[in-house]
């Protein structure tokens, strides 16, 4: 489905406005920064719903009676601990539009792979890839949730159509040298990113217009301008020298499942 003519949260200062958003990972500096860029000053009390305890997050409205929010931040690499999240986040808000899996703290693993450990990959497989796998598991039938009429909280606006966006952020630790373990890791990542397209598709509808498109439809020309707009923007400062792919996962599917 073309969302694209409602799903535009920005608005020129750059800000998340009116939409319910999960950052995990937010004691680890680029999660706080995402938190901090995305959102509004305080007095606007837009949503998001960070799963730390060290950056606190935005006023929440009064729990669901019968599911009260948790006292305690939920891990995204534990399966039930991601469905309460959903659930908790539905019974307050009504509806998920943004999950950011962004890196939680976790020590430098070591660059030997002879000094690598079960116990230090099962660590690195559980801090990175769970939370993004979970997510794309659990998140997307939440996120087609509608909410034809504004919110309780602050900023709601309208959802008559269904979209959401799942976003993972894996980096830092490569950058000087991770070792086989962190490499190993950002491959599993990686698959599950690949892997979502058929999570998401055109939303199981069978409606889709293009059947050698995951999205299943062709790009409209603003979606690509909206791309170039990002790269000639300030927002994109730290990225060069990169390839970035706007085919609609085309790129994500492999020969061995291109329809034909």
């Amino acid at each position: 489905m073309d969302s694209t003519d409602e799903f535009s949260p920005y608005r020129e200062d750059g800000k998340l406005y009116g939409f319910v958003c999960v950052v995990t990972g937010a004691s680890h500096p680029i999660g706080q920064a995402i938190i901090q860029d995305m959102r509004p000053p305080p007095s606007s009390n837009t949503t998001t719903t960070a799963q730390s305890t060290s950056l606190p997050p935005l006023p929440l409205p009064p729990p669901h009676k019968n599911n009260p929010l948790p006292h305690f931040p939920p891990s995204p690499a534990i399966e039930h601990e991601t469905l309460a999240l959903i659930d908790e986040i539905l019974a307050s808000f009504g509806r998920l539009d943004i999950w950011i899996c962004s890196p939680s703290p976790f020590p430098p693993p070591p660059p030997s792979i002879f000094s690598t450990t079960t116990p230090i990959l099962h660590s690195l497989f559980e801090t990175h890839a769970l939370g993004p796998f979970f997510a794309l598991k659990h998140a997307p039938a939440a996120m087609g949730k509608l909410s034809p009429q504004k919110g309780g909280y602050p900023n709601a606006v309208r959802k008559t159509q269904k979209y959401g966006s799942i976003i993972t952020v894996i980096g830092g630790e490569g950058e000087k040298g991770g070792g086989v373990g962190y490499e190993m890791v950002r491959g599993a990542v990686l698959g599950v990113v690949k892997g979502g397209w058929g999570v998401e598709g055109d939303g199981g509808e069978g409606n889709a217009e293009r059947d050698d498109v995951p999205l299943g439809r062709a790009a409209k020309p603003r979606e690509i301008a909206r791309v170039v707009g990002f790269l000639a923007s300030g927002f994109s400062s730290y990225v060069t020298g990169a390839s970035l792919v706007v085919d609609g996962g085309v790129s994500a599917m492999g020969p061995n499942i291109v329809p034909i």
